[in-house]
């Protein structure tokens, strides 16, 4: 274990400047994941970050302790480091109130944009706030969902507020950002099926025990006109009461679980 003491260090301020921007970290193609959680899965479904941040006082966690052990471990093969922190210099790294002060860096996944969908998957087109965007990715996982394609305009989906919200579901997922989702509709090979609070026809009457590709849109606006167009189907989650409509990513989950209940004949 290297342990850095001084704010001048060089690779403190770097890390600390990849802390503090999103921008910074797409642009080095990396990812910071912060917690036992996050680390814990990655490490399981994953493998080895290229490296592990901790604070001094965080090594007395008991959890935090196995983490580091299995990553010293693993060491000599993976090349991975471990540092270990003042508690006030890690501070400034976390986003994360009252956190535990653990850290990983690791590259983030760049997988190349299949030509057509083939499976179920989920596309998001202008999805903004992360929390929606991390539950969507969430729900997608424990569906049996592997692939999320972006549009440009949708959250940062390797951010650290998405990876929060996620809870370990990006790395049970392929993640294509920046994709012409028009592009990628026009040659699905499966149903593609987009919400809206004005079609007429409901989830429950689809056959979802087959592939399909859900379209969800922008928070505010919706799918995009085109992008409905385009789409095999408008499906909407009947509702009763006077609030207008579901929530994003409450939406995303009735429509990923009711695919998971009819794919087991429930």
């Amino acid at each position: 274990m290297k342990s850095v003491t001084s704010r001048d260090n060089p690779f403190y301020k770097e890390l600390k400047h990849l802390a503090g921007s999103s921008h910074a970290l797409r642009k080095a193609g990396r990812s910071l994941l912060d917690g036992v959680h996050l680390c814990q899965a990655y490490l399981d479904l994953i493998g080895q970050p290229l490296h592990c941040i901790v604070s001094e006082g965080a090594l007395a966690n008991p959890e935090v302790a196995a983490i580091v052990d299995r990553v010293e471990a693993a060491r000599a093969s993976a090349q991975s480091t471990v540092i270990s922190l003042p508690d006030a210099l890690f501070g400034a790294l976390s986003q994360v109130e009252h956190g535990i002060h653990l850290l990983f860096l690791v590259d983030t996944p760049r997988p190349a944009t299949p030509e057509a969908l083939v499976q179920s998957a989920v596309l998001l087109d202008g999805v903004q706030d992360p929390g929606n965007a991390g539950s969507i990715l969430r729900s997608a996982g424990a569906a049996g969902i592997r692939q999320v394609y972006c549009s440009p305009g949708t959250a940062s989906i390797w951010s650290p507020k998405v990876l929060r919200a996620a809870m370990g579901a990006h790395f049970v997922l392929e993640i294509f950002e920046n994709v012409d989702l028009a592009a990628l509709v026009r040659a699905a090979r499966v149903p593609v099926l987009a919400t809206s609070g004005y079609a007429s026809e409901r989830i429950y009457d689809v056959d979802l025990s087959r592939p399909v590709a859900w379209l969800l849109g922008h928070e505010g606006k919706g799918v995009s006109d085109t992008l409905l167009n385009l789409a095999t189907h408008r499906v909407v989650i009947p509702h009763a009461g006077a609030v207008e409509s579901l929530n994003v990513a409450a939406c995303a989950a009735v429509c990923f679980f009711e695919q998971l209940r009819q794919q087991q004949g429930a």
